[in-house]
């Protein structure tokens, strides 16, 4: 059966479009939105990825508006924060920003949360945020210089990509595993199907 309902991703993640991929879902659009990012003043960690999200969903939906191809259609954003109790680690592009993020989750727990927020055909907004604990192991210099040495740090919040080099750093993980990588699927799927779109469409051909 094919996918009947069209879904824009406001999102040009690689690893959101193969979570979906895996859910058997495929995005009719990527809209990757271009907005500040900026943390505001004593933002709370999952303030700010509730607000990322509904930021880039909204602006989706004024990037398409009067546009009749994309009439009826979803829209789906998410934007991921990780965070050491409530200090805000960026998404690291420069080096020793990663390396500092690496220092500072060596050895103990962090959260990384995830908002996802849902626009339905009829202008609906619906929202999620999760929370997943993680706990990495003490790492050595060692294994931060090799790390970075293998870019797989560069635009990942928190500094790690975990399901690359760095899910071999994590000693315990308390809640969802894709949630982490970057997209909740579990709670997308319920928020999906929960506004009419049939997320079972595409697995005979999944």
């Amino acid at each position: 059966m094919a996918q009947t309902e069209k879904l824009i991703l406001a999102s040009g993640s690689p690893r959101r479009v193969e979570l979906l991929a895996q859910a058997g879902i495929e995005a009719a659009r990527l809209m990757p939105m271009d907005i500040d990012e900026t943390p505001k003043r004593s933002e709370h960690p999952r303030s700010l990825a509730r607000r990322l999200s509904t930021g880039k969903a909204q602006a989706a939906l004024a990037a398409i508006k009067g546009d009749p191809a994309h009439a009826g259609s979803y829209i789906l954003a998410a934007d991921t924060v990780v965070s050491v109790g409530r200090r805000i680690l960026p998404k690291t592009e420069m080096v020793d920003e990663a390396s500092s993020a690496l220092h500072l989750l060596s050895g103990r727990s962090h959260r990384v949360f995830t908002g996802v927020c849902l626009i339905t055909p009829d202008r609906t907004v619906r929202q999620k945020v999760i929370d997943t604990k993680v706990r990495f192991k003490r790492l050595s210099t060692t294994d931060i210089e090799h790390y970075l040495a293998s870019g797989q740090w560069r635009g990942k919040a928190g500094g790690y990509a975990i399901q690359g080099i760095a899910g071999s750093f994590v000693v315990k993980l308390v809640g969802s595993y894709t949630n982490v990588v970057g997209l909740p699927l579990y709670e997308t799927l319920t928020l999906l199907s929960g506004e009419g779109f049939d997320v079972h469409a595409g697995w005979a051909d999944a």
